[in-house]
């Protein structure tokens, strides 16, 4: 104790100035501590809600397809199927107007084959011109996707020499592969052309997809379909088991050669109609769940 009259030393002097100075900064402290607790509060808070939103989201998805799916076969339905007085003239507008509005919503494939057999097969004077008009329509389409996709992912262009093609017999024309990097994943990808039918210009083609390494992280995957210029790469393609996407349509045809275009994407860039798989949904979730962790 203090001796009365005795003056106040350094260190007296120095605890009443720290006192205030030493709550003031408890205060911070506790309010620190509670600002990045209500941070860390509200990051899961977002992850939880993220989660919700995505699945609320492939619901309505689903839904939405479902309904276009519904108006769409009704409408192909009484448009081509029923018994009608229209002409060749009025099939072909309908179907330009089905694929220009709804190219990225339903295979139209078989019904463009159909239509162009069917004009053909007519003696119409300007059956030609419908020709015309079908075959642009489905050239414009794809080059539209193909745009699109590319932008995406990557896409790689091969010419098959029918020549050659027909020397080679049952084995079949292999092309040149193409290494793609896509999603952060890169492979190979091989095609070899089987046959041809000149008639519907349309080529059979097995594509084959293989790590770019040789390594087990990709299986080997192989798929055999018919290429022409009515296979649209965001309606008609192949999934891979990591969920990318590749699709080849046609780009150019002639009694010496035909070009084949090959593009690879995401999966989520897929058509309407492609639905994605629960284990991609599952894969998305945890890659943006481990985003946001590493973000804390």
């Amino acid at each position: 104790m203090r001796e009365p009259g005795k003056e106040k030393d350094l260190w007296d002097k120095a605890a009443i100035l720290l006192a205030p100075i030493g709550g003031l900064l408890t205060a911070f402290a506790v309010a620190f501590v509670g600002m990045k607790g209500s941070q860390l509060l509200e990051r899961r808070q977002s992850l939880d809600t993220n989660a919700r939103l995505y699945s609320e989201l492939m619901s309505r998805r689903e839904e939405a397809e479902a309904s276009l799916r519904k108006d769409m076969f009704q409408s192909i339905i009484s448009s081509f199927l029923t018994p009608t007085t229209d002409g060749l003239s009025a099939k072909v507008l309908n179907l330009e107007l089905l694929a220009y509005n709804f190219h990225d919503s339903l295979n139209l494939k078989p019904l463009f084959l159909e239509v162009q057999r069917q004009l053909r097969r007519s003696t119409d004077p300007d059956k030609a011109d419908y020709l015309v008009r079908i075959n642009r329509v489905a050239r414009e389409i794809s080059a539209k996707q193909l745009f699109a996709l590319e932008g995406k992912g990557q896409s790689f262009r091969r010419t098959a020499d029918l020549e050659a093609l027909a020397a080679a017999g049952a084995a079949g024309l292999q092309l040149d592969p193409e290494t793609l990097t896509v999603d952060g994943q890169t492979f190979q990808v091989a095609l070899r052309v089987l046959k041809v039918d000149a008639e519907q210009q349309q080529l059979s083609v097995r594509m084959r997809v293989t790590a770019d390494d040789g390594s087990a992280a990709l299986p080997d995957s192989r798929a055999q379909f018919t290429v022409g210029f009515y296979d649209f790469p965001v309606i008609d393609n192949t999934r891979l088991p990591t969920g990318v996407r590749c699709a080849s349509t046609l780009a150019n045809f002639s009694t010496m050669s035909a070009d084949v275009v090959t593009v690879c994407f995401p999966g989520e860039y897929a058509s309407l109609k492609d639905r994605p798989y629960y284990d991609e949904v599952i894969q998305k979730l945890r890659e943006a769940n481990e985003q946001e962790r590493a973000a804390l």
